[in-house]
């Protein structure tokens, strides 16, 4: 089953940056997009964003404006910046799209702490 890697997350303080990667070989030849999701703490997981085959780029209006995507042959890249507490969560990412998108399952997610 394919699975889309992403990159280590990490620690921040209240303002701070991270910039988070999501690999899946062939992503680009099969025209996939990808969605970015996040779960914190005793919370159901959220959709945040997503990035389309055509570079068009969504955004839920809790990261618009702080967090951005953009892609380079098989990896897509979340830049996150003036992080907030509430921005604490398991990040991972899901491909849609074409049959051999939609068939990967979720990353493994990857951890974000940013601390006040």
């Amino acid at each position: 089953q394919r699975q889309p890697v992403e990159s280590v997350g990490g620690s921040v303080q209240t303002g701070g940056s991270l910039r988070l990667s999501c690999t899946l070989p062939g992503f680009t030849s099969n025209k996939c997009g990808l969605h970015w999701y996040r779960q914190g703490a005793g919370k159901s997981r959220e959709w945040i964003s997503s990035i389309g085959n055509d570079g068009q780029t969504n955004y839920d209006e809790s990261v618009k404006g702080r967090f951005t995507q953009d892609k380079s042959e098989d990896t897509v890249y979340l830049q996150m910046v003036n992080l907030k507490p509430e921005d604490t969560a398991l990040y991972s990412c899901k491909p849609f799209g074409l049959p051999w998108c939609a068939w990967s399952t979720f990353g493994q997610g990857t951890q974000v702490t940013v601390s006040s």
